[in-house]
């Protein structure tokens, strides 16, 4: 199978996962309307209904990421540029794109993106302690001269 009927297959793929999560996403949505119309019981149910309407939310919010980088996908295939990492340039491999099809990056680009992020995290952690700590006399001599 050549290159472009790989990609053609997986088009149809995140076709399907987009109208998947389109009908679920509505599903939620009418759930989440009539949740207020129900009686709900005692405290415990309460609390219940609660912790499923919270676990529900976080899923439709996973959801609604998973389907905005599906659109932006299909947006690429008709742009002639799905497949095609991003950040280089480079065609990503078909067994990335096969593996998480929405892909836009190649692995090394998105490895390289990681570590950034990570490096900014350590970063900015040490910042905000840096920032927490109160200076030492001894410091604030160095600082003024």
């Amino acid at each position: 199978m050549t290159r472009k009927e790989s990609l053609l297959r997986l088009r149809q793929v995140l076709i399907r996962r987009r109208d998947a999560l389109r009908r679920t996403l509505h599903g939620e949505l009418e759930h989440f309307n009539t949740m207020d119309d129900r009686v709900v019981g005692d405290v415990v149910d309460q609390a219940l209904e609660t912790d499923y309407g919270t676990i529900n939310s976080q899923l439709a919010e996973t959801e609604s990421r998973e389907l905005e980088q599906i659109e932006h996908a299909l947006t690429r295939f008709r742009e002639r540029r799905y497949g095609v990492c991003e950040s280089c340039d480079r065609n990503i491999p078909l067994a990335r794109l096969r593996a998480l099809p929405y892909a836009t990056t190649c692995i090394r680009c998105r490895k390289e993106a990681e570590s950034v992020t990570q490096v900014n995290r350590v970063r900015d952690y040490w910042l905000r302690f840096d920032a927490a700590q109160p200076l030492k006399p001894a410091s604030k001599q160095l600082l003024t001269t």
